[in-house]
């Protein structure tokens, strides 16, 4: 990812055709480590394409959901096979009982009538 990084870094400010030495020397400026494999797979790759290409390419790729709130968790993924997912239903939750104080109407912790603040 950080060689990919470095190559957009150089494409974006002028470099239109980035070298393996191009973005090793911009790594290195940054102190960041190489490893010259996978950059050299990842110029490799890249020779040839514009910028512009590969955001078209990068952006069918992605997946464009709604623009709302979620509410609740995400959708998951439809199964492999262009099977339907199967429908889970929610349980409703049961409302919750309010607790019975059990000191309502007895002591309070320090030692009055319940009824609380008639000390001040």
């Amino acid at each position: 990812m950080r060689h990919l990084a470095a190559y957009l870094l150089l494409v974006v400010g002028g470099n239109a055709t980035p070298t393996a030495e191009d973005v090793t020397t911009l790594l290195g400026t940054a102190g960041i480590e190489v490893d010259s494999d996978r950059l050299q797979t990842l110029i490799t790759d890249l020779e040839g394409k514009s910028l512009a290409e590969l955001a078209t390419l990068g952006r069918d790729k992605l997946y464009v959901g709604g623009g709302g709130v979620a509410s609740g968790s995400a959708p998951s993924a439809a199964p492999a096979g262009g099977a339907a997912a199967p429908v889970v239903e929610k349980k409703e939750e049961k409302p919750k009982e309010e607790e019975v104080d059990a000191l309502d109407g007895g002591m309070d912790m320090f030692g009055g009538g319940g009824g609380g603040g008639s000390d001040y």
